[in-house]
């Protein structure tokens, strides 16, 4: 193991440790000539910070973009980053055709690392205890709450809270779901809107959940809030027993988690064709480098030039060169 990938390795375990969410980047192939290597490796995370080298130019802005989908989804992604585009790429690959000097291709893969989703189960009923063991086994860190409950009755639990009282103190769930099914329902739904979670369901009927959201709100709590509380809980699937029910349930919170992942990313990258803008006119969020066709953050851009009173964005010093050589070529080309 060299130095450089101890370094990788040991900034990998201070952001895991710190629960900072990061990507392992590592180039599996490589066509010269480039200046990185199957095998180099970097761990790159949200903000764009590296540790380590997969390429420099090109290869960064892309790999930083990318880095930003997966932690968003959480899935992997593998890309190649190459001078010529190939129509023929292989089903699962992101193909990014960058024509800056090394004139090597890439492939590249991401691996997002990220901290569990939290999901709280109210509730010590049987559809309750189901849900904990089949939420942990799904990837979630589960949390059981209510009165008398203990780890024997949540073995698979991360964490087991023997009481409803002072909930909001004990963190910030992603996900709340109430199954006290007729004990304590109004202390576990008042509980649970205490947390703050943006996502709460009940399970019960439909006719149940109404009369117990008219309580909460005649108690108080804020209409949109109490309304925004999903029952039934889960996706129909005619569930019978506790298991089924669980089940359920968890599919509607994995429904609605991976659905607000796909509302924030898109599934291929988006290029939008945007060179510039005249003065007096609203910036683009990104624009396109008119010499490798990468998108440029114009926010964070380093390399830019003006020409005929409209501004380009470069991913590197060499298409900023480039472009001021023979502007007017490259403006022709993206008209």
């Amino acid at each position: 193991m060299t130095i450089e990938t101890d370094a990788v390795l040991d900034k990998a375990a201070a952001l895991k440790a710190s629960g900072t969410p990061f990507a392992l980047v590592t180039v599996v192939r490589a066509e010269s000539p480039t200046s990185a290597k199957p095998g180099a490796k970097a761990v790159v995370t949200a903000d764009g910070e590296i540790e380590g080298w997969i390429g420099g130019g090109c290869a960064q802005p892309v790999v930083i973009k990318v880095v930003k989908q997966v932690l968003q989804d959480g899935c992997a992604r593998l890309i190649r980053i190459s001078p010529e585009h190939d129509e023929l790429i292989a089903e699962g690959i992101m193909d990014f055709n960058m024509s800056c000097h090394s004139g090597g291709t890439l492939d590249i893969f991401i691996d997002p690392v990220v901290a569990r989703p939290a999901l709280w189960i109210i509730g010590a009923s049987p559809a309750a205890q189901a849900l904990s063991g089949l939420a942990h086994r799904l990837g979630f860190t589960v949390t059981a709450a209510f009165p008398g409950a203990d780890q024997a009755l949540f073995p698979e639990a991360d964490r087991v809270i023997d009481k409803l009282d002072g909930l909001a103190a004990a963190g910030a769930p992603a996900f709340v779901v109430v199954a006290t099914q007729g004990k304590r329902d109004e202390a576990g739904l008042e509980a649970a809107l205490s947390t703050g979670a943006a996502y709460i369901a009940f399970v019960a009927s439909v006719r149940k959940a109404g009369k117990l959201k008219q309580y909460l709100k005649e108690r108080g709590h804020d209409a949109a809030r109490v309304d925004a509380i999903v029952s039934p809980a889960g996706v129909e699937i005619g569930a019978v027993t506790p298991e089924e029910i669980a089940l359920s349930v968890l599919a509607g919170v994995v429904q609605v988690r991976r659905s607000e992942a796909m509302a924030v990313v898109p599934a291929k990258p988006v290029l939008k064709v945007a060179t510039g803008r005249s003065a007096g006119t609203a910036q683009p969020a990104e624009a396109i480098d008119p010499i490798c066709g990468m998108s440029v953050t114009v926010a964070t851009a380093e390399y830019r030039s003006e020409f005929e009173g409209q501004t380009y964005y470069f991913c590197c010093a060499g298409c900023k060169h480039s472009f001021d050589k023979e502007p007017q070529r490259y403006v022709e080309t993206v008209q």
